[in-house]
């Protein structure tokens, strides 16, 4: 069980770096579209790029908010040996939920859809800490 939940905090890792190359990818077409200049990138006033900019921003963000919670979770299962089969299913249904927040926001951004992913993704890192705390209090 401990090597798969490494494998979906990777996987996890792997795409927040993905998603910041999308966003840096963003952000070039947009200085060369002359919708930026170098001078806001100092203060990173990004407004004038565009909804493809400030939407891939705002999902790199999103990438050190909720994880953060599911990377402590995970490590403190690993590291009090709690990782069970129901901790790395929650785990790899985490990082599926969140590549699907993802391909969403970056694609057409349906925001009911992308809520109703984003809520699913934070039931499993609740899931997750509630499974770690029950093996700790019932074993």
């Amino acid at each position: 069980m401990e090597k798969i939940i490494i494998l979906a905090m990777f996987a996890q890792v792997t795409l927040s770096l993905f998603v910041m190359i999308v966003m840096g990818k963003r952000r070039i077409q947009a200085a060369k579209n002359k919708q930026l200049n170098l001078n806001d990138f100092k203060t990173m006033q990004l407004d004038k790029a565009g909804d493809t900019v400030r939407v891939a921003d705002r999902n790199f963000s999103n990438q050190f908010e909720i994880p953060v919670l599911f990377y402590a979770g995970c490590l403190l299962a690993l590291q009090l040996h709690n990782a069970s089969y129901l901790v790395a299913a929650l785990a790899c249904l985490f990082v599926v939920s969140r590549v699907a927040h993802t391909v969403i926001h970056l694609g057409q951004n349906n925001v009911r859809a992308r809520f109703n992913v984003f809520l699913f993704g934070c039931g499993c890192v609740f899931a997750i800490w509630l499974a770690m705390i029950w093996r700790i209090i019932a074993f």
